[in-house]
């Protein structure tokens, strides 16, 4: 897969402020990088310079080899831009307004009948196209933007909150839209929404300050989780005293945390001292006592755990 989407140490000043910090990473064809962080972090900066809508202070952009800033037309041709709050112009119809994209972008005809049928159809918009843009709802507006972003069916599309302000069916449906096309596309979305990551993305990447803290799969992200591994156990008619006593002792085990009870149903959260898997020596120990177990899990880490951590890291150790 080659690299679709290539940026090297991008930064953006307003005045002192330093909104983006030496920003570099790449997006290959069937990537979907999720860019991740707290506000005011320089996500839609970052976005924006990458689309060219912002002159980065430093640093190069190239979208399919083409440099943002000294090929604009031939970068931008291969690139689909779905801004924030989706703009779109209020007093057209999204029939007028796909038009237009379709004509700025080179379509005429039957082709470009084609291809607003065929978005049309991809997002959903059938029911409204014939409504100026300011009478839809928020999930409708989103809906024109994607619409307009995928219309040339372009190698790389870049999101920023894509799902923002649809119902939970809009969200699965946009969601599965951008799986689809992430075979033939490199795609960059950014989100709040950390379901969204496991969701869709293939790669996750957190800014802070504009600065990249961390850049890995999901699974990746979720390994730096204190509570990666942990085995989570409900067992009833024990005394917890004695659970608590012998899980401490379990080969490899961390800290145990009494989760508390229900009746006579105890929770127990058995952490690994160094990060490995512990299941099994915590079932051995289960049949060792014969204990009643009802439930039993591994926990996988939590992203937003692992989100906190690494923007407010001050916070998380109190």
């Amino acid at each position: 897969m080659g690299r679709m989407v290539e940026i090297q140490g991008l930064r953006k000043e307003f005045g002192p402020i330093v909104a983006v910090d030496g920003v570099s990473f790449s997006v290959a064809q069937g990537e979907v990088l999720g860019f991740l962080g707290p506000n005011g972090a320089g996500k839609s900066t970052t976005m924006k310079m990458v689309t060219g809508f912002l002159t980065p202070t430093a640093g190069t952009v190239k979208i399919c080899g083409y440099d943002i800033q000294e090929d604009p037309l031939e970068a931008k041709a291969r690139l689909g831009y779905l801004p924030e709050g989706a703009p779109a112009y209020q007093d057209m119809t999204p029939a007028a307004f796909l038009k237009f994209v379709g004509e700025i972008r080179g379509f005429r005809g039957a082709e470009l009948d084609r291809r607003i049928d065929e978005t049309v159809a991809k997002v959903h918009l059938g029911s409204v196209m014939d409504q100026t843009i300011e009478t839809l709802s928020k999930g409708f507006k989103r809906r024109v933007g994607l619409a307009q972003a995928i219309l040339h069916d372009p190698p790389v599309l870049i999101m920023d909150e894509p799902t923002d302000g649809l119902d939970p069916n809009q969200k699965h449906e946009v969601r599965s839209l951008i799986k689809a096309m992430a075979r033939d596309k490199a795609i960059i979305l950014s989100t709040h929404i950390l379901e969204e990551v496991h969701a869709v993305c293939t790669r996750a990447m957190i800014i802070a300050k504009g600065k990249v803290i961390t850049d890995g799969t999901p699974g990746e992200l979720e390994r730096q989780s204190p509570l990666h591994n942990a085995v989570t156990l409900a067992l009833t008619g024990v005394n917890p005293q004695d659970i608590h006593a012998a899980l401490g002792m379990v080969p490899g085990a961390g800290k145990v945390e009494d989760l508390g009870h229900e009746g006579d149903l105890w929770r127990f959260r058995v952490y690994p001292a160094h990060g490995q898997s512990i299941v099994t020596e915590v079932s051995r120990c289960i049949r060792d006592h014969g204990w009643d177990v009802v439930e039993l899990y591994v926990e996988h880490g939590h992203l937003d755990e692992v989100f906190r951590m690494l923007t407010e890291p001050r916070q998380a150790l109190t």
